[in-house]
């Protein structure tokens, strides 16, 4: 089977070489849709040889089906990135190169938080779809959280070694995406007509930071596993502030 890699970009100097090495010798192609980045995304893009698609952003669904559109094999590969696999993933899915039954394949994302490998906190294990049939298949989600729809009398067969995730390279960084995606989910709970309460988004920050940190043993990953958790909290105490602003239809 042949393999059709694709790629969502915005400002990703720092990442999509390495994500793009770590294709190279896996992927038949390897296509990237960049929302108009502002960085030497697209130089760095043009020196592997990839082909380098731009698109106004719609969306992590719609940019995904789009993405999708524009493969040419049968096979789809789909990564961020931030993410790259690494050789026992590699040798993973060049072993299935060589088979013709479809299937649809899940891989174990390991995360990378500033300089230390995350095996707790609710972090690991991380399974994820991202190697599936380009016929069938096909994203789903308005706002957040999309979800891969596939033929359902596909089986689902996890692929050994990790899909490395270079997450966050600062705190700030991690508060400042955190909040970006507590704004869209407290949009779309809003959309779904979700209230909060007044003490909503303090029991829900204490909540959080309680199954992270004790219960999904964040402890283990040293101080990491604190901050991970600290700012999941604090982005909890955001989301649904936000969400009761949207509710009383505040514009500020």
């Amino acid at each position: 089977m042949k393999i059709s890699a694709t790629i969502i970009t915005l400002n990703e100097e720092r990442n999509i070489e390495r994500c793009i090495r770590s294709l190279q010798g896996v992927a038949d192609e390897i296509i990237v849709l960049d929302s108009f980045s502002k960085d030497r995304t697209e130089e760095i893009c043009e020196q592997f040889g990839v082909r380098f698609e731009k698109r106004k952003w719609e969306g992590y669904s719609e940019s995904k089906n789009y993405l999708n559109s524009l493969a040419e094999y049968e096979y789809i590969l789909s990564l961020d990135a931030d993410e790259a696999l690494d050789d026992q993933l590699r040798a993973a899915i060049l072993a299935i190169k060589e088979t013709s039954s479809p299937q649809v394949y899940s891989v174990n994302r390991l995360t990378n938080y500033c300089g230390k490998w995350i095996k707790h906190s609710g972090w690991y294990p991380d399974v994820k779809v991202r190697l599936f049939p380009a016929k069938g298949s096909s994203w789903d989600g308005a706002v957040v959280h999309e979800e891969l729809l596939f033929p359902k009398d596909l089986k689902v067969i996890q692929l050994a070694g990790h899909l490395e995730h270079y997450s966050y390279y600062s705190f700030k960084g991690h508060r400042e995406r955190a909040d970006k995606y507590s704004a869209l989910t407290a949009k779309k709970m809003h959309q779904k007509g979700k209230k909060a309460s007044l003490l909503k988004p303090y029991i829900s920050a204490l909540g959080r930071f309680v199954s992270m940190y004790l219960i999904k043993a964040g402890f283990l990953d040293g101080r990491m596993g604190f901050k991970i958790a600290w700012i999941s909290a604090q982005s909890n105490v955001f989301k649904y502030k936000e969400l009761r602003r949207l509710n009383h239809g505040r514009t500020s």
